[in-house]
């Protein structure tokens, strides 16, 4: 059965209202620093969240692979492109990392089908 991606993201964004107000001093200081992180600079957006992908499906994370494939649909990534990069994180992964892009494909997908419904 096919993981559900839409959900899985739904349901840690939910667990997180907990941790902001438990630990909001990490919460805050994590977003500070997603934020410098990912802002256009040198590279831009886009190409860093292929690279946030490409690192969760290697750290074989569920979480991060459906925020991140959810981010690259609203970025205006096509499925060629995730793919391309889904391929080079196979290179350097190997079979485990090939599991988890099958994941990432599916994941791309079902966000890209949630944005035309």
């Amino acid at each position: 059965m096919a993981k559900d991606y839409l959900e899985i993201t739904k349901n840690i964004s939910a667990n997180m209202k907990t941790l902001r107000a438990d630990i909001p001093e990490t919460i805050q200081g994590f977003s500070a620093m997603a934020q410098a992180a990912t802002k256009d600079g040198v590279l831009d957006k886009k190409t860093k969240e292929y690279i946030a992908l490409a690192l969760g499906v290697a750290g074989h994370c569920d979480g991060c692979i459906g925020f991140h494939a959810k981010a690259l649909v609203e970025l205006g990534a096509t499925k060629a492109e995730v793919e391309e990069v889904l391929g080079m994180t196979v290179y350097m992964g190997g079979g485990p990392s090939l599991m988890y892009a099958a994941d990432a494909i599916s994941a791309f997908e079902q966000f890209q089908q949630a944005k035309k419904d």
